[in-house]
């Protein structure tokens, strides 16, 4: 099998990331990748697991952790999704090198599987994975549970001392939720997907609380909140109490420490990662917690990619997400203009996070990213009614204006979607 063999392959599973309407709870299977999991061996229950599920920096809080374990030594298995540039940064495998310390150009997708590796991967599961979609009684596995049990395959491989693993949608019937979690972390918890996991806050909390699960003799678990809103936080404290788990609740952001990701709220997902490292009582020093955490990288999240003019990247997508946007432009930056390049999903609360950027912008370039879920920039141009703005159909098209717009110490800021941030990022 051939790299561009083994990617059609992975193109043949439905990919739910690509589409909006769809039944959730009958789509997502936890039973479904549980069986299949136990085919080939159950990889995942060989794995000292880390899981995070929360709406805001769930990515941010799994990248701190990663490198605060890898700094003190050890062999970290990441997980994570979606992906900018390259599906294969979503599994990635990192360990301390002393090499990076020169003044090399350092790989912000550092230990992601290679093209080799991950071909052997699909060669060597795809006999079990044709084998068990010809009799799945749950139906046939999705893109996502595939690549979730590649993922462990590796890290097994690998031999991992740790795997940290971002949940994809929700946490309950989320394909990474078939693992005992050492500790599991509820990042802050927002309207999202609201269509999907529920209406209010409560229906949202308990489909992210479903990472919280009682491991039983196997596993002494711990679960590390952020700060939450009321009715979260009631439903992750009883989650906790239900399965008889140790909650801590986390409710300051980490001070007095250098951080490389911007942002008040980046210091709370710092705080946060500080004490899952803590809970798993590894002895890591204070020294190299914070050696860790400067050495993070997290692209794609208030990345600043140039200068003259200033271009940053940010993947927000929700309306806490903007709110901390426009809270860390306002005290990080200083410029003449500010140039917005938006793009949002459709299933996205697309007429809020307009009128909270609405203020922000001086002007406004309307474009869509190069995937199914992406509105028309049309649609979005009914919020900036009075703001000057462009339609474009691409990217290309839109970075290519904002090029024009911009003077040497104006400020051009992408937004609105991951899929935005990419393709901005690849340009």
């Amino acid at each position: 099998m051939t790299y561009p063999q083994a990617i059609k392959y992975l193109e043949s599973f439905v990919n739910y990331e690509k589409f909006i309407d769809y039944p959730y709870k009958q789509s997502l299977k936890l039973e479904r990748i549980k069986d299949f999991l136990f085919l080939i061996g159950n990889p995942q229950s060989h794995l000292r697991c880390i899981h995070i599920a929360g709406t805001k920096g769930k990515g941010s809080t799994c990248a701190f952790i990663t490198y605060i374990l890898r700094e003190a030594g050890f062999r970290v298995g990441l997980y994570t999704s979606p992906h900018l540039s390259d599906f294969r940064e979503r599994i990635r495998v990192l360990e301390y090198q002393r090499i990076r310390r020169s003044k090399r150009v350092l790989d912000v997708f550092e230990g992601m599987v290679s093209r080799r590796s991950l071909t052997a991967l699909v060669k060597k599961l795809k006999p079990a994975i044709d084998k068990y979609n010809k009799s799945s009684k749950y139906g046939p596995l999705s893109f996502f549970e595939v690549y979730t049990a590649l993922a462990f395959v590796y890290f097994r491989e690998q031999e991992t001392d740790f795997a940290v693993l971002e949940t994809g949608l929700g946490g309950r019937l989320d394909a990474t939720n078939t693992v005992d979690a050492l500790i599991s972390v509820i990042t802050p918890i927002s309207y999202e997907h609201t269509q999907k996991l529920g209406k209010t806050l409560r229906e949202i909390a308990t489909e992210k609380a479903g990472i919280i699960k009682d491991q039983g003799s196997r596993v002494k678990a711990v679960v590390i909140s952020a700060p939450q809103e009321k009715e979260a936080a009631n439903v992750i404290r009883n989650r906790c109490k239900e399965v008889g788990v140790v909650l801590q609740e986390i409710n300051m952001p980490l001070i007095g420490i250098s951080l490389p990701l911007l942002g008040y709220h980046q210091r709370i997902n710092a705080a946060v990662a500080v004490s899952a490292v803590k809970a798993l009582k590894l002895g890591i020093s204070q020294k190299i917690i914070r050696r860790g955490l400067l050495n993070t990288q997290w692209p794609g999240r208030f990345e600043v990619v140039a200068r003259d003019p200033l271009v940053v990247l940010d993947g927000a997508q929700n309306i806490a997400s903007v709110k901390a946007l426009k809270e860390t432009v306002r005290n990080n930056f200083k410029y003449n203009k500010l140039i917005l390049v938006l793009g949002i999903s459709k299933d996205k609360d697309i007429k809020g996070i307009c009128n909270e950027l609405y203020g922000l912008a001086d002007q406004v370039i309307l474009t869509c990213a190069d995937n199914p879920r992406a509105e028309d920039p049309k649609v979005l141009s009914r919020y900036f009614k009075g703001r000057e703005h462009f339609l474009t159909r691409s990217l290309k098209e839109a970075r290519q204006k904002a090029m024009r717009l911009a003077a040497k110490d104006d400020l051009i800021l992408g937004t609105g979607s991951l899929f935005v941030v990419g393709e901005l990022r690849n340009a």
